[in-house]
C-alpha cells in the first residue's frame, strides 16, 4: 500500500511540475518574441508616412443673366507613401469630389447624405539614379505648370498612364504616355506630353525657369469631349462631338526674386493648338508676392488669363475660372493668411468674362473663402 500511496504521490507532482511549466513557457516566449515584434512594427512604420487636408470653403458665384449662388463646400484628402525600397515609392491617396478629374470640392446638400470619396492617387515612383523619376498608375501631374496656374491644367488634375522626369545641372524634361479615354467601340484616346527647360540665374538673386511642351491628344475627332460629355467651351458638331484634333504648343517663363525679405515672382504661359484655324491660343500672366508658411506671414497673387474656345482640352483647364474650361478671358486675385501652423486662411476672387466665341458673352464673377488645415 505505501508503495503504491508513493507512485501517486509523485504522478501528482509531476503533473504539477508540468502544469507549472506550460504556463510559464509560453509567457517566456512572448517575452522573447516582444523585442522582434517591436523591431518589425518599427520597421514597417518607419517606411510609411500619411498626410492629409480639409479645407472648409464658402462660395459665392454671379453670373450674368443666372440667378446668384451661394454655397458651403468642403475638401479632404488623405494620404499614403510608402517606402518599398531604396528606389521604389509607392502613393495612395483618397479624396472628396467623386470621379470629377479637375475639382476635390463636395457641396454640403443632399439632405446630410453621406458624400463621395474617390482614389485620388494610385502610382509608383521609382528613382533609379539622383536624376530619374519613373512614375505609373495615377500620379501627381508631372508637368510644370507655371506660376501655378491653370491654364492648360487644373492644380487638381492628375493624370494616368507613365512618365518619366529627368533634371541635370539646369536642364529638366518630363516625357509621358498618358492613357486618357479607353473605348469599346472605337480607338483609345492617348496624349503624348513632352516639356523641358532650364533653370538658371539671370542675375544675381534672379532665378529663371524658361521651357517649351508640346502635347498630342490622338482620336478626338468624331468622338464625345473626355470625362462626361461636356464640351466646355471646345468646339463641337450636332451630336455633340469633338470637330478638331488638339495639338498645343506651350512656352513659358518664371521669374523668382527677392523684395527684401519677401519672395517675389512672375510668369507668363502661352499656348497654340496647331490643328484650329482660330479661337487656338492661350495666355496668360500674373505676379506673387509672399509665402504664408508660417504663423503671421502671407501671400498674394495676381493673374489675366485669355483662353481661347480651341486652345486646349476644355476639361483640363481650370475648372473655375469663367466657370470652367475655355473661351473666357479675365483676373484672377488670390490672397492667404497663415493663421496658425498648418492652418491659413485664403481667398481667391474671379471676375472674367465668358462664352465670347458662342456670341453670349456675359459677366462671371466667382468669389471664394477659404479655411485650410493639414495635418
Amino acid at each position: 500500500m505505501m508503495s503504491c500511496k508513493c507512485a501517486i504521490t509523485k504522478e501528482f507532482q509531476l503533473i504539477t511540475h508540468f502544469r507549472r511549466l506550460s504556463s510559464v513557457i509560453p509567457i517566456g516566449l512572448i517575452a522573447a518574441m516582444l523585442p522582434l515584434a517591436g523591431q518589425a512594427q518599427n520597421s514597417w512604420t518607419d517606411s510609411m508616412s500619411i498626410k492629409g487636408d480639409v479645407r472648409l470653403q464658402y462660395e459665392s458665384i454671379d453670373e450674368e443673366g443666372i440667378v446668384g449662388r451661394d454655397r458651403g463646400r468642403f475638401r479632404a484628402r488623405l494620404g499614403l507613401t510608402a517606402d518599398v525600397n531604396e528606389n521604389f515609392k509607392a502613393v495612395i491617396q483618397l479624396a472628396t469630389g467623386g470621379d470629377n478629374p479637375t475639382s476635390t470640392n463636395q457641396s454640403f446638400d443632399g439632405g446630410f447624405s453621406r458624400k463621395d470619396i474617390g482614389l485620388d492617387l494610385a502610382y509608383l515612383d521609382w528613382t533609379p539614379n539622383d536624376r530619374t523619376h519613373v512614375y505609373g498608375g495615377k500620379m501627381k501631374n508631372p508637368l510644370h505648370r507655371p506660376g501655378s496656374h491653370a491654364l492648360i491644367w487644373d492644380s487638381d488634375l492628375n493624370p494616368e498612364g507613365v512618365a518619366i522626369q529627368y533634371q541635370a545641372g539646369g536642364f529638366f524634361g518630363t516625357a509621358g504616355l498618358l492613357f486618357v479615354e479607353e473605348r469599346s467601340t472605337a480607338d483609345d484616346s492617348l496624349l503624348l506630353a513632352l516639356q523641358g527647360g532650364f533653370e538658371f540665374d539671370l542675375v544675381r538673386g534672379v532665378e529663371v525657369t524658361a521651357g517649351v511642351g508640346y502635347f498630342s491628344y490622338t482620336d478626338t475627332i468624331g468622338n464625345a469631349p473626355f470625362h462626361d460629355g461636356n464640351a466646355r467651351g471646345n468646339s463641337v458638331d450636332l451630336n455633340g462631338d469633338l470637330i478638331l484634333e488638339y495639338k498645343e504648343l506651350e512656352l513659358f517663363i518664371d521669374l523668382s526674386a527677392n523684395l527684401g525679405a519677401m519672395p517675389v515672382k512672375v510668369f507668363v504661359d502661352f499656348v497654340q493648338n496647331s490643328d484650329a484655324n482660330d479661337e487656338d491660343s492661350g495666355l496668360a500672366f500674373g505676379a506673387a508676392i509672399g509665402k504664408a508658411d508660417e504663423p503671421g506671414t502671407w501671400q498674394a497673387s495676381w493673374a489675366y488669363q485669355d483662353i481661347e474656345a480651341d486652345a486646349v482640352i476644355g476639361a483640363f483647364t481650370d475648372s473655375d475660372f469663367g466657370g470652367g474650361g475655355t473661351d473666357s478671358e479675365g483676373h484672377v486675385l488670390k490672397g492667404k493668411y497663415a493663421l496658425s501652423d498648418n492652418w491659413a486662411l485664403g481667398a481667391t476672387y474671379y471676375m472674367n468674362e465668358a462664352d465670347a466665341f458662342t456670341g453670349i458673352e456675359h459677366d462671371y464673377k466667382r468669389f471664394q473663402l477659404d479655411l485650410e488645415f493639414k495635418f
